[in-house]
């Protein structure tokens, strides 16, 4: 079964499950308000097997979070786990993210090219950047956005043997890059309520293309792959 058919199983049965929750409310059989209270975690749950299945339960880390976020929810909301257990919760949770970045499954596939810092290392915090990166022999690099911003201009940059590759991380920030048209961009990336766009336009494949790997993870941020 693919995982588009895997995807529109769940989505119906998500679809269903809430017409017979809004069909037991019109009959006088449920409180709807009441059990929105209670029971909204559970949105959360089906979101992250959603993406479990969406993912052939493969690099399936946020939609794990998301079903072990909602479950704690609706643990708290059964009086399951006390009100002082919340106050733990976020800084286990902050930490959890923090392992899981770095202990990651990479997701590249056949032979991909060792991160380079000599060519980029940029890192921010509470502040801005702006950087064009113009050498003729790129490597590679990595740049971190941490209650900021970072952007990356690719246009007068060329890469050393066709290939290299790049690891970007959005923490409470967001990173932009601009990549040439004429550029394969091979993308893994990672989202904890954030997100990571390919938003490139009139991209044309051709044969003999200089490929970028990027390693994107976005934690309570955004990171855009733009031309």
């Amino acid at each position: 079964m693919s995982s588009d058919h895997q995807g529109r199983i769940v989505s119906g049965i998500v679809i269903i499950l809430i017409g017979f929750i809004f069909l037991m409310s019109s009959m006088g059989r449920l409180d709807l308000s009441d059990f929105l209270s209670t029971y909204w975690p559970l949105i959360l749950i089906f979101l992250g097997i959603w993406h479990v299945i969406n993912q052939n339960f493969r690099l399936s880390g946020f939609g794990l979070m998301l079903i072990l976020i909602g479950a704690f929810f609706l643990l708290v909301n059964w009086n399951v786990l006390s009100a002082g257990f919340w106050r733990i919760f976020w800084p286990v949770l902050i930490i959890g993210i923090g392992l899981w970045i770095i202990l990651k499954p990479k997701g590249f596939k056949g032979k991909v090219p060792k991160i380079k810092d000599d060519d980029l290392g940029a890192f921010v915090i509470f502040s801005g950047m702006k950087r064009q990166i113009e050498s003729k022999q790129f490597r590679g690099g990595k740049a971190t956005a941490v209650f900021g911003g970072i952007e990356l201009d690719f246009h007068s940059a060329q890469l050393s043997e066709g290939q290299a590759t790049v690891e970007l991380t959005a923490l409470f920030g967001a990173a932009e890059v601009f990549v040439p048209k004429d550029w394969k961009i091979v993308l893994d990336s990672n989202a904890i309520f954030g997100a990571v766009e390919d938003k490139r336009k009139d991209v044309s494949p051709e044969k003999d293309q200089a490929i970028l790997f990027i390693r994107a993870s976005a934690v309570f941020g955004a990171i855009e792959i733009k031309n």
